[in-house]
């Protein structure tokens, strides 16, 4: 069987409200026609660097702007692509973004929704044990100020 690897970079991005903060995540479909909620994050293009990717990618995908503030973390599995007859090891790495500006419905069309949601909801949200984990991460960051 044909493996490869493959990176992405991606974030969770957050604005303080006065009743606390918020984060963006974006839902779709999956293979099997069950909306998933996960944080954004996409395919790191040539020439880019992890953090620039980040930022594009949040852009695309949520339709709002951020500054990187620091590296979470990543996160690593194995999946089996259908169409390319491959199983491919991914690895996702993900920034905390600064919300500066933008509106989230104007997310691309490869998102079902973009949704600002309370940061403690957002970990209820997420069926990935390893996006979970980088919320937690997150977190901790924006709780410890």
């Amino acid at each position: 069987m044909k493996t490869r690897r493959h990176t992405s970079s991606g974030g969770v991005i957050y604005k303080a409200k006065e009743d606390g903060i918020q984060v963006v995540l974006i839902s779709h479909y999956n293979q099997k026609g069950k909306l998933l909620w996960c944080l954004p994050k996409g395919s790191v293009e040539k020439g880019e660097s992890l953090q620039e990717t980040a930022i594009r990618e949040v852009r695309e995908e949520t339709g709002v702007f951020g500054r990187v503030l620091e590296k979470i973390g990543h996160i690593q599995y194995w999946f089996y692509s259908k169409e390319e007859e491959t199983k491919i090891f991914k690895t996702v790495h993900f920034y905390l973004l600064e919300y500066l500006r933008g509106d989230e419905k104007d997310h691309d069309s490869e998102v079902d929704e973009a949704r600002w949601v309370a940061l403690q909801e957002a970990m209820g949200m997420l069926p990935h044990s390893s996006e979970r984990t980088i919320m937690e991460k997150a977190t901790r960051y924006l709780t410890a100020a």
